[in-house]
């Protein structure tokens, strides 16, 4: 007696800008495209003298590069087809990202921080809260000593608590 093993049916394979990988290569690299535009005018600068410009037009083209490696990787892999998505996600991304621009000032940065990463992780349904917590604590501890400290900016850490 012979064991038969099942005939394994694939999905239907989606049409190339059906599929999730060709969109999000798609809205990166137009992203990019869009920043580079924006940053046309700032000097570069060069290198031993950098300009204004030269930070967003090197994010740009790095953008640009991944967000083409994925458009094109769309070609030659099968990706997930589209699928209908939740509000969810970019209400709190969007929702972090304003609390982060009204607290920052009146709060500081040891508040803004942490309630903008918190708002932000209610994105997802799969959070993990214990992992979040350690991963705000430590993000917040890097921006400040970033931030603050090694780079001097005027950002307020706590004027609540400690001033300005």
């Amino acid at each position: 007696m012979s064991v038969q093993t099942p005939i394994t049916m694939r999905p239907p394979v989606a049409p190339v800008p059906l599929r999730q990988d060709f969109l999000g290569g798609l809205f990166v690299t137009a992203v990019a495209v869009l920043a580079y535009w924006l940053a046309a005018d700032l000097p570069a600068g060069t290198l031993g003298g950098m300009g204004p410009g030269m930070m967003p037009k090197a994010l740009a083209l790095l953008l640009g590069a991944l967000g083409l490696t994925l458009l094109f990787g769309s070609l030659w892999h099968f990706g997930e087809r589209i699928r209908r998505w939740s509000i969810r996600g970019p209400v709190f991304v969007f929702g972090a990202m304003i609390a982060f621009g009204l607290t920052v000032r009146p709060l500081g940065l040891v508040v803004a921080g942490p309630l903008a990463m918190m708002i932000g992780a209610l994105a997802s349904d799969e959070v993990r809260w214990g992992e979040t917590i350690v991963s705000v604590a430590l993000t917040s501890a890097f921006c400040v000593g970033l931030f603050k400290l090694a780079l001097g900016l005027p950002i307020p850490l706590a004027p609540w608590l400690i001033g300005y």
